[in-house]
């Protein structure tokens, strides 16, 4: 494929954009795309962890708005005295207290980087087999918790026989 500019060289990168649901593809050749400003190095740009971190603060509103970072939570650390807005800047907390000072906006953040707010860590192969069994427990209890509280008895049984067959095998393989 050529160049969709110069009609010369091979198309080498590649552009999908999508302005108000209307999606428009070029392709470019590297000269091309350089000239029109498409084409910077990562060392050129402007990337950085607390950009992405802003980014990922963004409410559900919508993008480019900001998320208030005031509401309900104080507005900086009682140890350190580190500002939320600190954080969202620099991408890094001040002490160990921020975690608990400021949790409300970041377990959002958390959970959308790493997919839980919770560390769990990792387990050795040779260990797995309680350890896996345990965790497996308590995600059932947690999954139990909100079955009965949702009132759906008939699930909240099956995942109660289940603990009970995995609390039963933990047991006899201990």
């Amino acid at each position: 494929m050529l160049c969709d500019k110069c009609k010369k060289r091979p198309a080498t990168v590649h552009i999908t954009k999508i302005t108000n649901g209307v999606k428009s593809e070029t392709h470019l050749c590297g000269e091309c795309a350089r000239e029109e400003g498409e084409l910077t190095l990562i060392s050129e740009s402007t990337f950085s962890f607390p950009s992405l971190l802003t980014g990922l603060l963004q409410t559900q509103a919508g993008i480019g708005a900001t998320m208030p970072i005031h509401n309900h939570v104080s507005a900086d650390c009682e140890n350190c005295g580190l500002q939320l807005s600190d954080f969202t800047g620099k991408g890094f907390l001040g002490c160990s207290h921020c975690y608990s000072q400021f949790g409300s906006k970041l377990e959002p953040l958390l959970r959308r980087i790493h997919g839980n707010s919770v560390h769990t860590g990792k387990v050795p192969k040779r260990l797995g087999g309680k350890i896996g069994i345990t965790r497996e427990i308590e995600n059932l209890r947690r999954n139990l918790a909100r079955l009965v509280s949702d009132e759906k008895y008939e699930e909240a049984a099956v995942v109660r026989d289940e603990i009970k067959a995995l609390e039963k095998r933990l047991s006899d393989d201990g």
